[in-house]
């Protein structure tokens, strides 16, 4: 028998014409009605189908591709409010406003302090004051207010009030004054008692012409318990004074000292003030004195009757003390005299109170009253005694 290739023997059927496998045609062949003609392929060819599904695939992969790609870039949508917002921001410099505790206390106190301008005769001055009780009382110095014929107040916010003169105390250099009409804000009171040298300290009043309401300095604390010579020629020594090196200006005077948490710890004044340190009485002293001026419009002081000043060092060297009030000069009939002290006596004990400076033996007499007797213990030559002295209250010519 004759061996027949299947591949030369005629089909039976009518092959199906080979898929189209191009994705465009020339018009001419769409005209022509050209039929493509089959294509055969080889052993291990793909049928054209596959090679059409795959092409349409990566086609759609690409085409997607670029889409995203373009999308990702640039989105046609208009951006939404929120996103311009955050663009803008971007744009602003950053704000400078600060939120510390300094600028808190600052904005808190501002309200509290006020510019006086006094006329007194032929002399017109201006100074601070500071509100401490919200019915208009005013705490400032006595060597500004002293003397006055008229005063007028301008507060934080530009107000101009009538000002009424309460009394004065030149001993400690306050004063207090009111404000009239309504109620007023008010600093917050403190102690200086557990002041320390160098702790940051603030000073607050109105800068002389300068107009934007009441400034701020800062500093230290320079020293404490100074006593300082007033400016006026026939003014006694300020004693216990606070030192500072915050900057109190011409109009400061009167302003308040303040410490760290914004409470007032002192009434700043330039009486005495010189170089670069300036000075403040205690508020536990300045507070006591003007409570005692609102209820009886004057002050009553304790008197000694000496005159003195701190230990030098070759004295308290040959004593042996640490320190003490040298007693100059005692006043005739004074309590002093009439309690046997003399002249070159050291004090340093008084009722029990150790005493290192004349500053506090001034400081300690202020805890007592007129008929009070006291023991003061002084140094005298090589001996010690402790005498009782009676004292009263302090002459108006002394």
């Amino acid at each position: 028998m004759e061996f027949v290739d299947p591949e030369d023997e005629p089909s039976l059927f009518r092959e199906a014409p080979a898929p189209d496998d191009r994705l465009w045609r020339h018009p001419s062949e769409l005209a022509g009605g050209h039929t493509p003609g089959r294509r055969r392929r080889g052993r291990g060819q793909p049928p054209s189908w596959v090679v059409v599904g795959i092409s349409a695939l990566i086609a759609g992969v690409v085409s997607a591709g670029v889409v995203v790609t373009l999308v990702g870039r640039r989105d046609p949508s208009p951006p939404s409010a929120l996103v311009v917002e955050r663009q803008l921001e971007r744009r602003r410099p950053a704000s400078t406003v600060s939120t510390s505790p300094v600028v808190d206390m600052a904005e808190r106190m501002r309200p509290a302090i006020v510019q006086l301008k006094v006329e007194a005769g032929d002399r017109s001055v201006a100074g601070s004051g500071v509100v401490f009780r919200s019915d208009g009382h005013v705490l400032t110095n006595a060597h500004l207010v002293k003397g006055a014929t008229a005063i007028t107040a301008v507060t934080a916010g530009g107000q101009v009030l009538a000002v009424r003169l309460v009394g004065v105390d030149p001993e400690t250099d306050t004063a207090v004054v009111k404000l009239e009409g309504g109620r007023f804000p008010v600093a917050t009171l403190g102690s200086a008692v557990d002041v320390r040298v160098g702790q940051t300290v603030y000073a607050m009043g109105f800068p002389l012409g300068a107009a934007g309401g009441p400034s701020m300095t800062g500093g230290i604390v320079s020293a404490l318990h100074r006593e300082v010579q007033p400016q006026a020629a026939d003014a006694d020594p300020l004693a216990d004074m606070i030192q500072t090196d915050a900057p109190i200006v011409a109009g400061s005077s009167g302003g308040a000292l303040l410490d760290g948490n914004g409470a007032v710890i002192g009434i700043t004044t330039t009486a005495g003030a010189g170089g670069s340190f300036a000075f403040a009485t205690a508020i536990d002293v300045a507070h006591s004195v003007a409570e005692e001026l609102i209820l009886t419009g004057r002050v009553v002081h304790t008197w000694l009757g000496i005159e003195g000043a701190d230990i030098d060092a070759t004295t308290a060297n040959d004593l042996d003390l640490e320190g003490g009030a040298m007693v100059a000069s005692v006043k005739p009939g004074s309590p002093a005299e009439s309690g046997g002290l003399a002249a070159r006596d050291v004090i340093v004990v008084f009722d029990g109170r150790r005493v290192q400076s004349m500053g506090e033996l001034v400081v300690a007499l202020r805890s007592f009253d007129p008929g009070d007797t006291v023991g003061v213990e002084v140094v005298r030559g090589s001996q010690r005694r402790t005498l009782a002295v009676t004292l009263v209250e302090r002459p108006t010519t002394s």
